[in-house]
């Protein structure tokens, strides 16, 4: 059952914080998941959550501390000594510990560092720190298990049972050469059932599936998808083995990618929370707003150009909202669809053949929608000349559309710019002033004004 928190709950913990009762804080927290109690920490102000913090031990803190938000993490790191934040880091993997250090100020960072108990973990996180965040470098752990193709099956179960003392979960077994290079991966089975005197080399499956160091988090996502991985080993530019990422790490990735992708697409340009102060909010909001307002302003400078044509033909004027909301519509739906495939691996640069596709679908949307347009018209206003104007009009702009939306995200993409912004107000504004000026020029060319 889902843990929910309560207002009674927070209450009895505020009255325990209040008396300073630790034990009764211990007995209250200790049998809860780490999530549930990030998750209650979260309802506290800084200095409830800290003396909460303090009174646990660091292997469940250390937990604690991954789940927590942002802001509330940085404040708690603030008020724990270098010494404090060594101990919580001791317990944790060594991708998760380089996470929370990454957050410190380099002075705090070399202070942690020199206080960590175990030199090798020290130096696996150190190693890690190297690496940007957003590559598979940066998202690996130093944690995992590997055996040398020279071995005996005898020797590797030995070796085997060392290694997986500092590791929480064995997904997989690699197998190394004499170098440090990557080799494979062996079977749990075929150690079990195979003669201890038996070699690793005879016996280790030679196809694994590996990512480099500087992959992009993205890259190393779309394979664990694609091959349906639990986690995929890190090679240097040697082919060493130098880590592995596991399925949460990805997760996590696949998580902000998306939050950052429908961000985009709603015209936020950079990555916000319903928290996040106002100033925040309005500095990640006003940028693609204002860029709307210039366009949508050049867009009423073409319909002042075309006052004529109001008084001439008013139901013109008419049609323009419909007009604007169409090709913003179609414009839209054709960049989601690219941007999905981009993002899952379909579609990885134009293609001929979904070009023409993209195209057939919106001449058949658009031949449908303008002849409902004519009827409407011939019935409602007797101008068959106008609707036969607008309805023109309607199937050019949308397919104008189409291309736009089709084509922009390809190209965003080639330039190595995040294609999720093709989703949005770019694409909406941009249709409305091309597609207004289309709409007249057509309508000129009909009606002859």
């Amino acid at each position: 059952m889902e843990f929910k928190i309560s207002k009674d709950l927070i209450q009895e913990l505020e009255q325990l914080i209040q008396n300073k009762d630790d034990k009764q804080l211990e007995v209250l927290l200790n049998d809860l998941h780490h999530a549930d109690i990030a998750e209650i920490l979260d309802e506290l102000d800084f200095d409830e959550a800290t003396y909460i913090f303090k009174v646990l031990d660091s292997e469940m803190t250390a937990e604690i501390l991954l789940e927590l938000e942002d802001d509330l993490r940085e404040n708690i790191l603030k008020r724990l000594s270098a010494k404090e934040i060594a101990e919580e880091l001791d317990e944790l993997d060594t991708d998760d510990a380089a996470d929370i250090i990454a957050e410190l100020s380099q002075s705090k960072k070399e202070e942690v560092i020199s206080e960590l108990e175990d030199l090798e973990h020290a130096k696996d996180i150190v190693d890690l720190l190297r690496y940007d965040e957003d590559t598979a470098g940066g998202l690996m752990g130093k944690e995992l298990v590997k055996v040398n193709e020279n071995w005996t099956v005898l020797t590797c179960v030995k070796e085997m049972r060392a290694q997986a003392e500092n590791v929480s979960r064995v997904h997989s077994i690699y197998v190394i050469d004499d170098e440090g290079r990557l080799k494979g991966r062996l079977s749990l089975k075929d150690l079990l059932t195979t003669s201890t005197k038996t070699q690793i080399s005879d016996i280790y499956i030679k196809k694994v599936t590996s990512v480099n160091v500087d992959a992009e988090d993205v890259e190393v996502a779309r394979i664990m998808q694609k091959y349906d991985l639990e986690a995929i080993p890190v090679v240097d530019e040697m082919g060493r083995l130098v880590g592995r990422i596991t399925i949460d790490d990805i997760i996590d990735v696949i998580k902000d990618e998306a939050d950052k992708d429908y961000q985009l697409a709603a015209g936020i340009t950079q990555d916000v929370e319903a928290n996040d102060s106002v100033l925040e909010l309005t500095k990640a909001r006003l940028p693609w707003l204002l860029m709307g307002m210039v366009i949508e302003i050049v867009a009423s400078f073409v319909l002042k150009n075309n006052e004529l044509a109001f008084q001439k033909y008013s139901t013109l004027i008419i049609f323009v909202p419909l007009l604007s909301a169409t090709a913003g519509n179609i414009g839209v739906q054709a960049s989601a669809i690219v941007v999905q495939g981009l993002a899952n691996g379909t579609i990885k640069e134009f293609s001929r053949n979904y070009f023409s596709k993209e195209i057939t679908v919106s001449m058949i949307s658009g031949t449908i929608i303008s002849l409902f347009l004519l009827l409407y018209h011939s019935v409602m206003y007797q101008q068959y000349q106008v609707g036969l104007a607008i309805s023109i009009s309607i199937i050019v702009v949308i397919l104008f559309a189409a291309t736009l939306g089709t084509l922009v995200p390809l190209f965003l993409h080639k330039n190595k710019i995040d294609p999720a912004i093709a989703t949005g107000p770019f694409i909406t504004t941009t249709n409305d002033v091309f597609g207004i000026i289309l709409y007249f020029t057509i309508a000129r060319l009909v009606l002859g004004y």
